[in-house]
């Protein structure tokens, strides 16, 4: 054997129990063939002396929205305004570059942003009728950092016919309105559907497109693989041939990280002719379920969503919100997407198909009902092919780490969301429930597995911050968000997003770890993340997906043997 390429000379983490560090490592056809001894006597293709620099397993963001990620990369950002002002100015600034006119002379082509969050305009929300001045005729769609919720204009509501004080709500969204009943731009959940359906859906090039830039920006950070947590349907996919796009890109060399595909529960229907195989069973056509497709393309789980945000105060939460600053609460404890009842029948159906499920549940309310269900389908069923998983589990009370345990759930809570909404949340729930937050060390401790996971563009994405953020809990203001003793150690943080993550997204047998047989699925380091100061300020050298480098500012290091 002769191998492909050989690192050495590299502090190499391999997240092995058997075997947690090595000098060395050997590659060949796309797998790891050794570690130091093991290489011994074998000829190389290719040497790579990495001067000390740390190696590590790929980063894995088990939950993403990637599409959506690489399309906000050709729109307007309006992520960096502070105040309201600046924000006026950048519409302006974008109305005038799309043709439009101060005089609204009507433009066809819809003015698209991204990344807005009113927690950088001290919790304000940009006026109707001031975005109307601004954009005229020219429909607006800006989408909030959370993803529950969007800021539109009266011409898009004119579009989507819901302009009127009486058009009614649609089951599991609000359009925003003022007391005397008039829009105030803001739609919440599902009620962004109404304008979406304007906008979809987007070419499969557009999508190729978009993955293309949003994976080259993965490979700059390390990630080797992700979860895209939502496509084909619902107001979170971009179109119902979005898995094709994700083909398309794979085969033109446009997809630089492996992608696990979750289709959302609303784009499967019910299979008939296999009565036998159990009633009522919902899936894709072919029976197509969890696990196809092949290491670097696959069918994730299921995607629901039982409820909303915390961010947006629409998470199903058990006791009512905090009421903070201008914000009453009196009364609110969130909604569900659905009837509690109807949201069972149609994920029993999913799973009668075969397939798992990933439930997007924020608040311990949700929690209660995703851990009721799945608890019952498995029952019944028997486990599926990949891990169940609860998307988020953001609030979960110390009697909920027990069950999902004993039922073998794998939870994603992003550390990403503590620096930019963790004094918000804060303000929402209060000191009694803030140490049900977003669990990280708990979920160890009961045995639950836990994933790293950032739900880009939500929050940044960039893996070594949400590693930092797992060890030291800090928002914006300094605080410790939640409970200090839910913070993870360095090498906890790495194993979220290496072990954890692989574990989670059912493909530990291949990933997560460097050991022989395994994927070579690598990051390269400017230093060890167990011993850093701050884990964010370490540098992403390189980044190999199958040994191949997606990300690479090593080339003056590499010589051929």
């Amino acid at each position: 054997m002769k191998l492909d390429l050989l690192l050495r000379n590299a502090d190499i983490i391999t997240m092995d129990p058997d075997r947690p560090g090595a000098r060395s490592l050997g590659i060949w056809q796309g797998l790891v063939v050794g570690l130091d001894e093991d290489l011994d006597g074998l000829a190389t293709a290719e040497i790579l002396d990495l001067g000390g620099a740390t190696v590590t397993p790929g980063f894995i963001d088990a939950h993403c929205h990637t599409t959506w990620f690489g399309l906000g990369l050709a729109e307007l950002d309006v992520s960096k305004a502070r105040g309201l002002g600046e924000l006026y100015a950048l519409l302006e600034d974008a109305v005038s570059a799309s043709g439009n006119d101060a005089a609204g002379v009507k433009a066809k082509a819809w003015l698209m942003a991204t990344g807005f969050s009113q927690q950088q305009y001290g919790g304000e929300f940009p006026d109707i009728r001031e975005l109307d001045r601004i954009t005229g005729e020219q429909p607006l769609f800006m989408r909030h950092n959370s993803g529950h919720m969007a800021v539109v204009n009266t011409a898009a509501l004119r579009l989507a016919g819901a302009e009127s004080p009486s058009y009614a709500d649609p089951d599991g969204g609000v359009i925003v309105r003022d007391a005397a009943g008039r829009p105030t731009g803001l739609v919440q959940e599902t009620a962004q559907a109404l304008i979406q359906e304007l906008i979809l859906p987007y070419s499969v090039g557009e999508i190729e497109a978009a993955l293309d830039r949003a994976t080259r920006h993965y490979a700059s950070e390390g990630i080797t693989s992700f979860t895209e947590a939502g496509v084909g349907g619902g107001w979170i996919g971009h179109s119902p041939v979005e898995l094709a796009a994700y083909q398309r890109a794979a085969a033109n060399g446009k997809l630089h990280a492996r992608a696990q595909v979750m289709p959302v529960l609303d784009v499967l229907h019910r299979l008939d002719g296999h009565g036998d195989d159990g009633s009522g069973a919902a899936g894709l056509d072919l029976g197509i379920t969890s696990g196809f497709g092949n290491e670097y393309l696959s069918l994730g789980p299921a995607k629901v969503f039982l409820d909303g945000s915390l961010l947006g105060e629409t998470a199903a939460v058990s006791h009512e919100y905090c009421s903070h600053g201008q914000k009453d609460n009196t009364g609110n404890t969130g909604y569900f997407q659905a009837e509690p009842a109807l949201l069972r029948e149609r994920i029993e159906a999913a799973y009668v198909a075969g397939w798992s499920v990933a439930a997007h549940a924020i608040g311990d309310r949700a929690v209660d009902l995703a851990i009721d269900i799945l608890a019952e389908c498995d029952s019944k069923y028997g486990p599926r092919v990949l891990p169940n998983r609860i998307e988020h589990a953001s609030m979960t009370r110390p009697e909920q780490l027990e069950r999902l345990a004993a039922l073998g759930i794998a939870v994603t809570p992003q550390a990403s969301f503590f620096h930019e909404g963790g004094d918000g949340m804060s303000a929402s729930l209060g000191p009694e429930r803030l140490r049900w937050a977003y669990r990280a060390s708990s979920f160890l401790s009961a045995g639950v597995t836990l994933a790293g996971s950032s739900d880009r563009p939500v929050a940044d994405g960039k893996v070594l911050r949400g590693m930092q953020a797992f060890v030291d809990r800090r928002t914006s203001s300094g605080a410790v968000f939640g409970n200090p003793a839910e913070r993870l150690s360095p090498y906890e943080a790495l194993a979220a997003y290496t072990t954890g993550a692989a574990e989670a997204t059912g493909t530990s047998a291949v990933k997560g770890s460097l050991a022989p047989g395994k994927l070579a699925d690598f990051t390269v380091l400017s230093g060890s993340p167990l011993d850093a100061g701050n884990i964010a300020e370490l540098h992403v050298l390189a980044t190999a997906v199958g040994g191949r480098f997606t990300h690479n500012t090593l080339t003056a290091l590499q010589h051929s043997s």
